[in-house]
């Protein structure tokens, strides 16, 4: 695979439309529940994308200067970010983490206050991390290496650092499954998530995805998995790797699966969209055209 940084920043940003679309599309839902079952495209537009694509710009920003992740400077991006628009839909504690960022205190601070000094496990790191595992497919010991120091900033506990991990895991297979690098098969690229992310409740989660069907209706993988209605990573990170696994080629199919299972919607559509885009499967065009424009990085 091209490890230049021409073709690791392309593959990045496709990751990243595929996030955003996701992202913007899972948030239309929570006022239009009824267009799931009958799988309508809402008509409303533009569809406004949140959190979880604002704090992937960063990302994406800090891999197109860097190289690389450097956790002072991601985090000062995402306070940033975060005060020039703080009404983008952050969770709480985010708001906590970040005001106080841009306020002047230490990252390191900040980030270790919730759950008791351990850090937050929510399912933010994860929600903004698939660019990354598409910029180090090449490389999976540089993933996992990088995606850790991209959910330090505002994740510090096990669980927030592993279902960073995993989603960029996935997302970096997909795109070595996408460059021809590895077979189509989802056990396997279950399995090679699960094997990659550190031992968590999350990781539990991941094995009893790779225990799931691709038949499973998707309300039953819901009562085993989750659907991020609890916010956090063991809750959220689970399902949407098991859905990638098994719509790798198909993100019409993916996206309306995921906002099937209710819960975090935004998040995790935005977790699957960004694995599934690095895989090479194609965003409808009405889509992108309805999804708020993105800043130019």
């Amino acid at each position: 695979m091209d490890s230049s940084p021409a073709a690791c920043l392309a593959r990045a940003r496709v990751s990243l439309e595929g996030l955003s679309v996701g992202d913007a599309f899972g948030e239309t839902f929570f006022a239009r529940r009824g267009n799931i079952a009958s799988r309508t495209v809402p008509e409303h537009a533009p569809w406004r994308w949140t959190d979880d694509t604002a704090m992937a710009l960063c990302l994406v920003e800090e891999l197109a200067e860097r190289g690389d992740i450097h956790e002072g400077s991601l985090a000062t991006r995402f306070a940033r970010r975060y005060v020039a628009e703080p009404w983008r839909g952050y969770g709480g504690t985010a708001h906590g983490i970040l005001g106080a960022i841009g306020d002047g205190i230490p990252w390191v601070v900040a980030a270790r206050a919730p759950f008791g000094g351990q850090g937050s496990k929510g399912n933010g790191s994860a929600m903004r991390v698939a660019p990354l595992g598409a910029y180090f497919a090449h490389d999976l010991d540089v993933v996992i290496a990088a995606a850790r120091r991209s959910a330090r900033p505002t994740h510090l506990h096990r669980d927030g650092e592993a279902g960073a991990i995993a989603v960029a895991v996935a997302a970096a297979l997909a795109a070595r499954v996408h460059a021809g690098e590895q077979p189509r098969d989802a056990a396997a690229f279950l399995a090679a998530v699960y094997e990659h992310t550190p031992t968590s409740l999350t990781r539990d989660g991941i094995d009893l995805a790779t225990r799931l069907g691709a038949d499973t209706p998707v309300d039953m993988a819901v009562l085993r998995l989750g659907n991020g209605s609890r916010v956090i990573c063991d809750d959220t990170v689970p399902l949407c790797v098991w859905l990638a696994a098994h719509h790798l080629h198909d993100y019409e199919a993916a996206l309306w699966t995921t906002v099937a299972a209710l819960g975090d919607m935004d998040t995790t559509c935005a977790i699957v969209g960004g694995i599934v885009a690095a895989g090479g499967a194609a965003i409808p065009s009405l889509w992108r055209e309805r999804r708020e424009s993105l800043p130019a990085l």
